[in-house]
């Protein structure tokens, strides 16, 4: 059985909420040899960005979407272990997400792919206020702040962020990527909120890290250069 297969077996058992033949399925691609690295992305990362498009095509109900959800995200525990252990690349990330267990899986299976890549990551989750997360900023010093999966309401706050992390200069070399959730959905708004880098998958978040030599910038912007930001965002998400 290849992985396309075992991925519309594995959907199709987690919307009949069945925890036991989900356990199973994981169990038997294990077997096929597929390494660990792929089954995250190839098979718990498309089946969470389906489920969330089903769900909101209004095919399947509330409840259906949760337990799927939290189903998934048990079975990413648990083969968390199994990822592979790459060498120390001495480079450091927060990693934060919008509100929500959706939002939380996607970003904590980005943040379980970059540590296997050999990253030191902070993954502070959902729910941070901006000056926590600020601060942490400032005493980390990372090369990347990493946002996942933001919604239409907390677009908003994201460019609060960013926008002060500059201002003070609290970490002049970092840089900031945006995925998932609007940013996915809304081309090109992550450069109009000002961040750095963009990817719409864990996987290409990682090239994109690696490859992408571009300087984090530096300046403060101007009260004018702010405003208009702002009236581009608040276009873009009327």
């Amino acid at each position: 059985m290849d992985l396309i297969q075992i991925r519309t077996r594995y959907l199709t058992t987690l919307l009949q909420s069945d925890r036991v033949e989900c356990r199973k399925v994981l169990g038997e691609a294990l077997q096929t040899g597929t390494p660990a690295t792929t089954i995250y992305t190839e098979l718990f990362w498309p089946v969470m960005v389906e489920l969330e498009q089903i769900f909101r095509n209004h095919q399947i109900d509330q409840i259906t979407y949760q337990m799927a959800v939290r189903i998934n995200r048990t079975l990413v525990d648990q083969l968390q272990s199994k990822l592979p252990c790459g060498p120390k690349r001495n480079k450091k990330m927060i990693v934060v997400c919008g509100d929500g267990e959706p939002e939380e899986l996607g970003a904590q299976m980005c943040a379980d792919l970059f540590e296997s890549d050999g990253w030191t990551v902070h993954f502070l989750g959902g729910g941070v206020p901006n000056d926590e997360i600020l601060s942490m900023i400032g005493r980390i010093q990372p090369e990347i702040t990493f946002i996942y999966g933001t919604q239409p309401s907390g677009a908003p706050g994201v460019r609060q962020l960013i926008d002060h992390t500059r201002d003070i200069s609290a970490c002049p070399h970092m840089r900031f990527m945006l995925s998932g959730g609007l940013f996915n959905r809304a081309e090109g708004l992550w450069e109009e909120i000002g961040a750095d880098l963009f990817a719409p998958t864990a996987s290409e978040a990682l090239k994109v890290a690696l490859t992408d030599q571009r300087a984090a910038p530096t300046k403060k912007r101007s009260r004018r250069n702010s405003a208009s930001k702002e009236e581009e965002l608040e276009a873009v998400l009327s």
